[in-house]
């Protein structure tokens, strides 16, 4: 059993796991799944193929979309504990991706969907640990103007969505 202390009043719940945790699980490892299908398929020429309105290429996107699991399960805790986010900015996010583009230019198509498999797994079995309770604590969210955000709003429109609305851009590049 587990106790978690809110603003309001204490809640015990059980280790029974949380339907609405699982099922955002799976719809992460869906996107993750998808996107490392995708990835697979890809020609060298195509990997390395730019995504219009971004810039970066196929290959770094995919390395990105891996490589950033841990920091949005990292903020979505954050929020599931109470905490809010705070003193982060899009300028901030935009920053960060530039600065990961220019560290990984030559990122591998094996090294990139490792990454991609290890991270989504990862992140799917830290939402499956999350209660119902966790997913409906609303804080303060910086990058949605001190907003209270659900953590299941966060890990719904950042960790789960963030493979399906890259995989989307990619495949316009392609054609495919």
């Amino acid at each position: 059993m587990t106790t978690t202390q809110t603003s309001r009043q204490t809640t015990t719940s059980t280790s029974t796991p949380s339907q609405r945790a699982n099922a955002l699980a799976d719809r992460l490892e869906q996107g993750a799944q998808a996107l490392a299908a995708f990835a697979t398929s890809l020609t060298e020429a195509e990997w390395t193929t730019r995504v219009p309105h971004d810039g970066r290429t196929i290959g770094v996107t995919v390395h990105h979309v891996a490589s950033i699991y841990p920091l949005e399960i990292e903020l979505a805790q954050a929020i599931a504990a109470g905490n809010p986010v705070a003193g982060v900015s899009w300028d901030d996010v935009h920053a960060l991706n530039a600065k990961h583009a220019q560290e990984n230019a030559a990122i591998t198509k094996d090294t990139a969907i490792d990454l991609l498999r290890t991270n989504s797994a990862a992140a799917a079995a830290a939402i499956r640990a999350l209660t119902d309770e966790q997913l409906e604590r609303a804080t303060p969210n910086s990058l949605y103007s001190d907003a209270p955000l659900t953590c299941q709003f966060f890990i719904e429109d950042h960790a789960m969505r963030h493979s399906y609305h890259h995989l989307a851009r990619m495949r316009k590049a392609v054609g495919k």
